[in-house]
């Protein structure tokens, strides 16, 4: 299976990027899995960004699994991922509106095919963010983003991860999440190959 990861984090030192995404690629590659990165804030944002992003659509086009790593910041994930989500996952490249009547329509998703794996991490603890925010990053996520292109998946919401409180955890907290990204990863390639 051909593997894309999304990695929506500047530092290299944190634990998005050393751990999260270095837990994804080193297990892709010891599987001999073909993988694409994407590194968002090392690839050139600036003005016309009209090569990069042809490029970033020919690498999901590529993949049959996308995962995407981020923190969230204010509720929402990184700039750049969110600029992904809106200059790559367009209209008629993602997905499509479909007319009902004249004032309704739905997303025609034209990306149902990619398995989907995301993995987000807060500074917050999970208690108020699920209870008073209802869980709107998540939510607003799986609903307003991956079921437009994506389709309408319970795996989507399965397989969004969220870790809690990373700043402030234990090292053997840090772990934990990290073996479950490791057991998700080698779940995905066992599934891919059978």
């Amino acid at each position: 299976m051909k593997s894309l990861v999304i990695i929506g984090h500047p530092d290299q030192a944190s634990f998005c990027y050393n751990g999260i995404f270095k837990t994804i690629t080193e297990q892709l590659e010891a599987s001999g899995e073909e993988i694409n990165i994407i590194d968002l804030y090392r690839d050139s944002f600036t003005r016309p960004r009209d090569k990069v992003i042809a490029s970033y659509k020919e690498m999901v086009t590529w993949s049959d699994r996308i995962y995407f790593v981020s923190p969230v910041w204010w509720f929402r994930l990184t700039p750049r991922m969110e600029i992904f989500f809106d200059e790559v996952l367009t209209p008629g490249f993602a997905y499509q509106f479909v007319n009902v009547t004249k004032l309704y329509a739905y997303p025609k998703p034209f990306l149902s095919d990619k398995k989907v794996r995301t993995y987000v991490t807060h500074g917050a603890p999970a208690l108020p963010v699920k209870t008073l925010y209802l869980n709107s990053v998540k939510l607003r996520l799986v609903m307003g983003v991956y079921s437009f292109v994506f389709g309408w998946k319970l795996a989507l919401f399965t397989k969004t991860k969220q870790f809690w409180s990373v700043p402030f955890v234990s090292d053997a907290k840090r772990k934990k999440y990290l073996s479950t990204v490791r057991k998700d990863v080698l779940r995905d390639i066992k599934k891919g190959k059978s």
